[in-house]
């Protein structure tokens, strides 16, 4: 199922946040205006707003409230993504200009800055609380999750527990949250928002083993990268091939991370040694079984558009080609 058919149900209510988004980033500073601009005519699949609908959908009717937790979401989401775009010194994302590639770094960063604050603001605003508190936290867990990646990185001594926890902070975080806000957007019960926030934080963690996935691909997937290796990424299939090859092959991979990953032929010899050792079977059966604990997660709330919606976009999550 394409991303459009999941979007069926509530496609009035994504029209409308499209509207409700870009009213909140207007700026009397002409700069700003320019580039939020840029931001929103770039808009990428707005997959989070979607969890936000779809979780709100399942629990009630959604509320005005709602639109605000899928700004407040989508607005930090951006945010993260101008900052990172900084850090890793891309020059694209999604196939265009990065902000900092158009207006240089000190820019990207003050547009991150006005961005997060701009979101948080909003949630002030509308005095939505609890839907602060969560975005405020997930804010939290993903810069300590992206400084607890580039502590284990210098070392490269990340294993599958700790892997764990980094993209549990950094990916799932936001995801989880993205869940809870759509919940506490309809409903006071902490009950449900926490039920719903496990079942994000589940999804988050299978989109992120999805991601590290496309940097060996095969068939299915794609062209392989290998970006996550020159950036000395420690990504799942990379764990589990460390842990299965011998100790000669293990020193010489964890070599080529640390000092030859801008050699595409060892980079490549790499990607077919995780191949050849199973780590890419072996990174899709945990993220099925991450998929399947959501699923399961699901039918504890009662059938409906928003249950479906979500279902649909769990497998969306797994399926996707980029």
């Amino acid at each position: 199922m394409n991303l459009q058919t999941i979007q069926a149900p509530i496609e009035s209510e994504l029209k409308e946040f499209e509207k409700y988004f870009k009213n909140s980033l207007r700026s009397q500073v002409s700069l700003l205006d320019k580039i939020t601009y840029y931001i929103v005519k770039r808009k990428g699949k707005q997959v989070r707003p979607m969890f936000v609908f779809f979780c709100a959908k399942m629990v009630n009717e959604i509320t005005h409230a709602t639109f605000t937790a899928a700004a407040l979401v989508e607005i930090i989401h951006t945010a993260t993504l101008v900052h990172d775009d900084v850090v890793d010194e891309s020059m694209q994302r999604r196939g265009f200009f990065s902000i900092n590639a158009l207006w240089k770094n000190k820019i990207a960063v003050l547009v991150g800055d006005y961005l997060f604050s701009t979101g948080l603001n909003l949630a002030l605003e509308e005095k939505q609380y609890e839907v602060l508190h969560i975005l405020n936290k997930a804010i939290k867990e993903l810069s300590e999750g992206e400084l607890l990646q580039i502590e284990k990185a210098r070392k490269l001594d990340i294993d599958e527990a700790v892997y764990y926890e980094i993209i549990r902070q950094k990916t799932a975080s936001l995801i989880a949250a993205s869940c809870a806000a759509g919940a506490a957007s309809v409903t006071s019960d902490q009950q449900i928002i926490s039920q719903i926030k496990q079942i994000g934080e589940w999804i988050g963690m299978a989109f992120q083993i999805k991601d590290d996935l496309f940097d060996f691909g095969d068939d299915n997937i794609g062209k392989p990268t290998g970006i996550d290796i020159k950036e000395k990424k420690m990504t799942l299939p990379l764990i589990y091939t460390l842990n299965k090859v011998s100790p000669d092959e293990k020193r010489e991979i964890i070599h080529i991370i640390r000092n030859q990953s801008d050699d595409r032929k060892k980079v490549r010899n790499i990607i077919e040694k995780v191949r050849a050792n199973g780590g890419l079977e072996y990174s899709t059966q945990k993220m099925e079984e991450f998929a399947l604990k959501a699923k399961e997660a699901l039918f504890t709330f009662p059938p409906g558009e928003g249950r479906e919606g979500l279902h649909a976009l769990i497998d969306f999550t797994i399926n996707r080609k980029s």
